[in-house]
């Protein structure tokens, strides 16, 4: 896969608040999606319809014309792209190895002890249901 491809296949910082918005949304014009952004981090109407293009050209949301105005709509699911997002990162950062990278998040995390207790639940439901 070429590296081109591989980019557009992964958000930037800014294109994932705006898809973070269009998830919980459902779909949005622009201006639906610039009112549901923090503060801090408010564009110009044209920077953030930009973004949507951007995002549109790159195959992360459709839109529809209704009179004047687009009504965007996410086009893969936030679980789908969180997917994508941990297998690219087990790849590059941990050598394709997921038990490194369940590691350094027990490692590095202050995980009490009923998040553990949550790990260790969801490890075993899933052993148990691969002997299935």
């Amino acid at each position: 896969m070429s590296d081109n491809k591989k980019k557009t296949q992964f958000l930037t910082e800014v294109e994932l608040e705006f898809m973070t918005r269009l998830w919980e949304l459902g779909q949005a014009t622009v201006r639906d999606v610039q009112d549901a952004l923090a503060p801090a981090k408010k564009l110009a109407y044209t920077s953030a319809a930009t973004i949507l293009r951007i995002l549109e050209q790159k195959g992360f949301v459709t839109s529809t014309k209704l009179g004047k105005t687009f009504i965007y709509q996410a086009t893969l699911s936030k679980d789908t792209y969180q997917s994508r997002s941990l297998k690219n990162l087990s790849e590059k950062l941990f050598d394709n190895t997921p038990a490194a990278l369940v590691a350094r998040l027990v490692d590095d995390y202050d995980l009490t002890e009923e998040t553990l207790g949550e790990i260790r639940a969801l490890i075993d439901k899933r052993l148990r249901d691969d002997k299935r």
